[in-house]
């Protein structure tokens, strides 16, 4: 092997081993499809924080359980058909079983779980892969979602979530094991999956 030839080598082996994504070498994501999917990301993000704070000033934390039953899924599909995507969240605890994650959303999750261990804001956490199926390449991308405090009025301890809102709970998601979170924590990420 010739020297230059061997910190090539060196050189890839050290920058796979320190990413969190996995990428095959004969596809790799632009920067415009990439910005195209983080923008999609925050509209979700933005969206759905928009209409759950409107509900909570409006009409307290029983009424705004259904913003993230029923209306955060009408959200992710109005953007999942605008754009012909797949588009949704997943959960690191499940009170929806529709946000149950599939395997490379739950490799994700894990490297954020592990991040987020290391002192990694979540914020700042994406998960990029590609996917080659059917001969075209696809983009699983994971933008981490961290509890924000308005949420643990449903998501904290269950000891510390008011009766009427567990009451509810216990209504719309007999299931329930999405709360014990504090805010901060990995709660879930915004998912998509999309061609290149």
């Amino acid at each position: 092997m010739t020297r230059s030839y061997s910190l090539v080598l060196t050189l890839c082996t050290i920058s796979v081993a320190g990413c969190s994504t996995f990428q095959p070498a004969e596809k790799a994501v632009d920067a415009k499809a990439l910005e195209e999917t983080r923008a999609v990301a925050g509209q979700l993000a933005t969206q759905l924080g928009g209409r759950l704070k409107a509900e909570l000033t409006a009409n307290g934390p029983e009424a705004a359980i259904p913003v993230c039953k029923q209306v955060a899924p009408e959200i992710a599909g109005k953007l999942s058909a605008e754009k012909n995507w797949q588009v949704g969240r997943v959960g690191t605890r499940l009170r929806n079983a529709a946000n149950a994650p599939n395997n490379w959303q739950q490799e994700a999750l894990k490297q954020f779980s592990e991040r987020l261990a290391k002192g990694e804001k979540p914020d700042a956490m994406e998960f990029t892969q590609i996917e080659k199926d059917g001969g075209k390449h696809y983009l699983r991308y994971a933008k981490a979602i961290a509890l924000q405090p308005m949420c643990v009025t449903c998501h904290g301890a269950a000891e510390a979530i008011p009766e009427g809102v567990r009451a509810r709970l216990k209504q719309e998601y007999p299931n329930d094991q999405a709360t014990g979170y504090q805010p901060g924590d990995l709660r879930g990420a915004i998912v998509i999956r999309r061609p290149l």
